[in-house]
């Protein structure tokens, strides 16, 4: 049976008795409903959508979205400017978590109930928590770009809080306890417990710290550059991955000797020359250190605490001296998302009282005289 002519589309009644309904998109292609219809009525409705979704701009070519998600997320890494660790996690991240469950699957397909399953599958089958987390987040930013590139109406991915990553409260390390850490450990790295305990500096940017970085004239360490270590063994040097993470941090009086011997027995010499190196003169690599830093745990009687607590530890520390928010911030390189605090710059000025202060409370500590002035320990603390 001829279909009549319509003023959009055309619907014509089939031999088996239901309903066809096509129409000629904006692209000048003829579109037919994806399945039939029960009535006539039903095959109107649909192409009054259709019409509707035309005049307001909101029409999807149907075709752009069968597109296989593997070669798509694939090419949405790739476009993007990302530091080799990161581009290396997403790369774990889709071959063992997202392209088993999606690759094959077209970007219009993945549909909300899908995405639940496989999160809630991952974490039946004993996948950590963070992992996943990190795994929703990747496949939520990629159909994000693809709901942009409009071959999708919506994102599927709408689980509240599953990109989330709840990091348990990490323990820090007493005055009495950095020091016993420092005085246990390879010599060589002694200024480097210290500088994390102390100025909550983080591994990659110890390691990656020159000799003019370090201005013990002034008290100051200028943080540049991190060193990264990637899964392949390589090495990678970068910039600190945020502006507030390039900044001048002071030096407690109290250890500035301490840096000052490592600089004269340890550092290479010259105005680039490494602070930290290793007993044959290479960059210290991080699985070497920790096998020093558990023997030094070990011999100290510090049990629990990783060497990145010491950066907790710092931090702590620093704000028990009374510094704002705004100044930690600046001191210990955070970022967060609001911009306003990102970039509000406190003066050394600041910084430096921070420093004496703390530096005040690390010598009373250590003579024991005032041992309220230690920072409380958090609950479940496990050192000592």
């Amino acid at each position: 049976m001829a279909g009549k002519r319509r003023q959009f589309g055309r619907v014509r009644k089939l031999p088996s008795g239901r309903y066809q309904a096509r129409y000629v998109g904006p692209d000048g292609q003829l579109r037919p409903a994806p399945e039939t219809f029960r009535t006539k009525r039903e095959a109107d409705d649909w192409l009054a959508v259709k019409q509707t979704e035309m005049r307001q701009g909101d029409w999807l070519d149907p075709d752009a979205g069968k597109v296989p998600f593997g070669p798509y997320a694939v090419a949405w890494v790739k476009e993007r400017e990302l530091t080799s660790t990161t581009r290396q996690l997403y790369g774990s991240l889709l071959k063992h978590h997202l392209e088993p469950t999606f690759g094959a699957v077209n970007v219009a397909d993945i549909s909300a109930p899908l995405v639940r399953r496989w999160r809630a599958d991952k974490l039946a089958a004993g996948t950590g928590p963070t992992t996943v987390a990190k795994a929703y987040a990747l496949l939520r930013a990629i159909l994000g770009t693809a709901l942009s590139d409009q071959l999708i109406r919506r994102n599927p991915c709408q689980i509240k809080g599953a990109s989330v990553v709840h990091t348990p409260e990490r323990p820090t390390a007493t005055v009495k306890e950095v020091y016993a850490l420092a005085d246990a450990v390879d010599p060589r790295f002694r200024a480097l417990v210290l500088l994390a305990g102390f100025l909550g500096l983080r591994w990659g940017e110890l390691i990656g710290l020159h000799r003019r970085d370090v201005d013990l004239d002034h008290g100051t360490v200028r943080v540049r550059r991190s060193v990264a270590e990637l899964g392949n063994g390589q090495r990678e040097i970068k910039a600190p991955k945020s502006a507030a993470g390039k900044r001048t941090v002071s030096i407690p009086s109290v250890i500035v000797p301490d840096v000052r011997d490592h600089l004269k027995r340890y550092a290479e010499p010259g105005a680039d020359g490494r602070v930290f190196v290793g007993a044959k003169g290479a960059t210290p690599r991080r699985n070497h250190f920790n096998r020093l830093w558990h023997k030094a745990c070990s011999e100290a009687g510090v049990s629990g605490l990783h060497f990145h607590d010491l950066r907790h530890t710092g931090n702590t520390l620093a704000a028990s001296t009374g510094a704002s928010t705004r100044e930690l911030m600046a001191r210990m390189g955070h970022s967060t998302a609001r911009a306003a605090l990102i970039y509000q710059h406190a003066s050394a000025d600041r910084d430096r009282l921070i420093a004496d202060a703390l530096s005040g409370l690390v010598e009373k500590s250590r003579k024991g005289t005032d041992q309220d002035q230690e920072p409380e320990r958090h609950a479940g603390d496990t050192a000592g």
